[in-house]
């Protein structure tokens, strides 16, 4: 057994490289052979390379209030084939089915009527807006893209932990580390058939440009960013750069004449796909948040006329709220007259009194969450929290059951993950992305998130966690 592995131990969780002990699951084999041969010190070296060049490159993310590297893990996740098929089927459909739900709901609203979704239940959402109501955005569509949480259970089984809808980050990530994987650990694809990620900002290209106004046959795309302040800025940049297209801020941009304008040194440039990396609210002072210094004034009435695209278009946060999770199941049979093709959490909605009352007594055996949180904040994890802890979110679940859902704790797969110079452990999820021009388009393998802390089931940059490179084996 390679040095590397010494004293590595699964810990009776599922564990992405090893069936047993000493045992790698048949896609790793070649790789934990070529493993055997190099030294932990060489190992461990290269993987500093990596770090350092993260850091000279500015590839870092916002964590304790100041710019880090993101953290890599040489080891790359692999997925075989057969598997990626099936998964790569059903993001497919799950995204298809939550355009077509954010389009009825800002729309005919059949979905309401036929009571597959409550209407209360939309009208709270927090990423619910009610100035798209009536608004058709070209192609009809709402999603362009989207960044779908996956993690395995004790079993092995995938199943989607949550859908990222409104402004998914993490795509540059997957194309960086895998040029990175390359320049640092080259010998590992000889012996491996892997699908390219490479070309995913081609594809994200293709997605936005097929979104543009109807007649528009070369459309002008921009990335619009809040600034260089923002944590996701590098991402803006980077995936600008690879699209090569302006990256804008409001203040670049105008809105004259019922059409958005970019200013240039050459004069004013028409806009037809904008890529935003803003929330809603902050994209129109003049319809949404007046005080707005991010947005461009009047580009909600371009937008209700169709004559630009927003992407993803404004309210698909509707779909990221947590309890309209527990309902995807349903709006896939409706829409599609489907079954869905991945499994879910177990999700209990806090608004039913009996779903609340049995989490409330099972605290320490749930995963509570915001139905609004993000990056891993506004939960509690039920088998890691003290009894103060547990008591404190039990008030605040009373006091707003409809801004709660309560999970089953799943076993997160773990991974090895290289901690000093020897590997260990730690659990991982994955966020594969879907790019929806004419279809959707599933990025291959998609970028696997490592919770560094030793036992943590968070994930989440902004919150320490890692990634790794993931392999879809294409043979």
């Amino acid at each position: 057994m390679s040095q590397l592995f010494t004293d590595y131990t699964t810990d009776g969780f599922f564990d992405e490289m090893f069936e047993g002990p000493d045992v790698p699951r048949a896609a790793y084999e070649r790789l934990f052979d070529g493993l055997r041969a190099l030294r932990p010190a060489t190992f461990a070296a290269r993987s500093a390379l990596v770090d350092r060049a993260y850091l000279t490159q500015g590839i870092t993310f916002a964590h304790g209030g100041r710019e880090q590297p993101f953290p890599f893990d040489l080891l790359p996740r692999l997925i075989p084939a057969d598997e990626w098929a099936v998964l790569q089927r059903g993001l497919a459909q799950r995204v298809r089915a939550l355009d077509m739900f954010i389009a009825d709901i800002y729309g005919e609203r059949s979905s309401v009527a036929a009571g597959v979704v409550p209407n209360r239940l939309v009208s709270t959402c927090e990423g619910y807006v009610r100035e798209m109501v009536g608004i058709t955005p070209p192609l009809g569509r709402f999603v362009h893209v989207a960044g779908v949480d996956l993690v395995r259970d004790d079993d092995g089984v995938w199943r989607v932990l949550e859908d990222n809808l409104r402004c998914p980050s993490g795509l540059s990530y997957v194309v960086q580390n895998r040029a990175f994987m390359r320049r640092a650990f080259p010998e590992a694809f000889t012996d491996h058939h892997v699908e390219p990620v490479g070309h995913a900002p081609f594809l994200l290209l293709s997605a936005l440009m097929a979104s543009a106004p109807e007649g528009r046959e070369s459309p002008r795309v921009v990335v619009l960013t809040p600034g260089p302040a923002n944590a996701a800025y590098y991402e803006h940049s980077f995936l600008a750069q690879q699209m090569g297209v302006p990256l804008v801020e409001g203040r670049d941009l105008t809105v004259r004449d019922r059409r958005v304008y970019l200013r240039t040194t050459a004069g004013r440039e028409r806009v037809d796909v904008i890529y935003r990396r803003i929330d809603d609210g902050f994209l129109d002072p003049a319809s949404l948040i007046a005080d707005s210094l991010l947005g461009v004034a009047g580009l909600m009435q371009v937008c209700r006329e169709g004559r630009v695209a927003v992407c993803n278009a404004v309210g698909t946060g509707v779909a990221d709220d947590k309890a309209v999770y527990a309902y995807v199941p349903g709006i896939i049979r409706y829409f599609l007259d489907e079954e869905p093709i991945l499994e879910q959490v177990p999700t209990y909605l806090l608004e039913r009194e009996d779903e609340r009352e049995h989490a409330l007594a099972n605290l320490d055996t749930l995963v509570v969450k915001a139905v609004d949180g993000a990056g891993g904040y506004g939960m509690l994890i039920g088998p890691h929290a003290t009894p103060g802890e547990r008591q404190a979110f039990a008030k605040r679940v009373r006091a707003n059951p409809r801004g709660y859902i309560a999970q089953e704790t799943i076993k997160l797969s773990r991974a090895p993950v290289l901690v000093g110079d020897r590997f260990q452990g730690r659990h991982v999820d994955l966020r594969p992305f879907v790019l929806y021009g004419d279809h959707p388009v599933v990025v291959p393998g998609g970028l696997t998130r490592v919770a560094l802390r030793d036992g943590s089931l968070v994930v989440n940059s902004s919150q320490g966690g890692g990634s790794k490179d993931t392999w879809v084996l294409s043979r």
